[in-house]
């Protein structure tokens, strides 16, 4: 009998296939919702995340990739990749870094901003459906994702 070696009786005690399989379904509905924008998730993740952060510091200190990467948990090479895209398409703008010349200084275009706050509603409401099957163990589940993140930063 071919039979996987593993100490789970049942492969819903797997807590990483499970979280597998619900990313998986969590990331076909993100893809669906932000379709009509002309997002993929990682664009609208770094779009949203690097207009986040310009609101978040002095209006002096721009934001770099390094920064942005860091935010978003995501690959930096990936990131620089992505953020030509956007600037490509008029959303995100990459100048010269003022305190560091081997950075960029990232700004989010007026376009962007619109563009990221009309698709954040629709991201927003897509979250709040995906995960109302939580109830009242939503903001439990969210404290053991930030444990999670924390723990393997």
């Amino acid at each position: 009998m071919n039979r996987l070696d593993t100490r789970f009786e049942d492969a819903d005690e797997s807590a990483g296939l499970l979280l597998w399989q619900v990313t998986n379904r969590w990331q076909a509905e993100q893809r669906a919702v932000l379709k009509p924008y002309g997002l993929t998730h990682v664009q609208f993740v770094l779009l949203a995340s690097l207009t986040w952060l310009s609101g978040e510091g002095p209006a002096d200190r721009p934001v770099n990739q390094r920064a942005l990467a860091d935010h978003a948990a995501t690959d930096p090479m990936m990131t620089s990749q992505v953020l030509r895209v956007l600037e490509e398409r008029g959303w995100v703008t990459r100048e010269p870094h003022p305190d560091d010349r081997r950075a960029f200084a990232l700004q989010v275009t007026h376009d962007g901003v619109a563009l990221v706050q009309r698709a954040n509603a629709a991201v927003e409401q897509c979250d709040v459906d995906f995960f109302a099957a939580l109830g009242s163990r939503g903001p439990a589940f969210r404290r053991g994702l930030r444990t999670l993140r924390d723990a393997h930063a």
